[in-house]
């Protein structure tokens, strides 16, 4: 049997998402978005346009939402709400503050509609290509529910864990991305400074991050706790950190001849090994 999917927000990555969702099998697609052009895209691939929110709501039993913010997530629910049946399921794949899901989750409840936040990381190449890693929080019946429609979309779903679980994912995941960001910015500067070529820097940089997995590399432990003499990571970190700890020491050297700030390289030459469990 086919699942009624409906899908709103066809932006830059909601629009590539809702595509795959009309190529795929199993799948019956109602957009709706206040853009026109999106939205005849869509039908031209196949699925039916709405008029709105509401009438949309009224036609399917999974509700995808990839919006701008919290405010319009809300705005979204409370139309879905205002014609919703039981056992509907909106999945919200915008990136919402901590709470919001279960203050979303617990209005929708009492209309008999169950909520799953599941926020995505690949953008919009990702989500064209059907790669996307989508984190979802929420129930198990919520989940299996929605999981054609999510499979349809990613390659890589987690469950979480209970609602808001995704949201939590998602946040710790970007933490990470833009705090890589800003170093990749110092050390920018510091290559800048010494005379090198930035665009060159980038390409190794990728280069390698795809063979070795970058900051994920080192993400295989369950906990954060201290790492015991003969558990197998000491050993590894161990290695790691002394690696670590050489090159920012001569990186930390070349900025001070350079007279460059690098407080991001001062912060991880502290707290590598201590991050890691040493």
């Amino acid at each position: 049997m086919s699942t009624r999917v409906g899908f709103v927000g066809l932006g830059n990555i909601g629009k590539p998402m809702a595509l795959r969702l009309a190529a795929a099998e199993g799948i019956e697609l109602t957009v709706y978005d206040v853009a026109p052009d999106p939205v005849a895209e869509l039908e031209k691939a196949g699925a039916r346009a709405a008029d709105s929110v509401a009438a949309l709501a009224g036609r399917v039993v999974v509700i995808c939402v990839m919006v701008r913010d919290d405010d319009q997530v809300r705005d979204v629910l409370g139309e879905v709400l205002g014609v919703a049946g039981d056992g509907q399921t909106v999945v919200i794949h915008s990136t919402v503050a901590p709470g919001t899901p279960a203050e979303l989750a617990d209005t929708a409840a009492r209309h008999g509609v169950k909520v799953l936040d599941a926020p995505v990381s690949g953008g919009a190449m990702g989500a064209a290509d059907g790669t996307l890693a989508i984190m979802v929080g929420g129930s198990d019946e919520a989940f299996s529910a929605a999981r054609p429609a999510l499979e349809a979309m990613g390659s890589l779903v987690t469950h979480a864990g209970p609602i808001g679980a995704g949201t939590r994912f998602k946040l710790a995941r970007n933490m990470m991305h833009f705090v890589s960001f800003t170093a990749a910015t110092e050390a920018q500067r510091l290559a800048e400074a010494a005379g090198l070529d930035l665009v060159e820097l980038g390409k190794v940089v990728r280069h390698t991050d795809a063979i070795t997995g970058g900051p994920g590399a080192i993400m295989h432990r369950a906990t954060t706790a201290p790492i015991d003499p003969d558990d197998f990571w000491y050993g590894v970190f161990s290695h790691v950190t002394a690696l670590g700890e050489k090159d920012l020491t001569f990186a930390i050297e070349l900025a001070d001849q350079l007279d460059v700030d690098v407080p991001l390289a001062r912060e991880a030459l502290d707290r590598l090994g201590k991050g890691l469990g040493l």
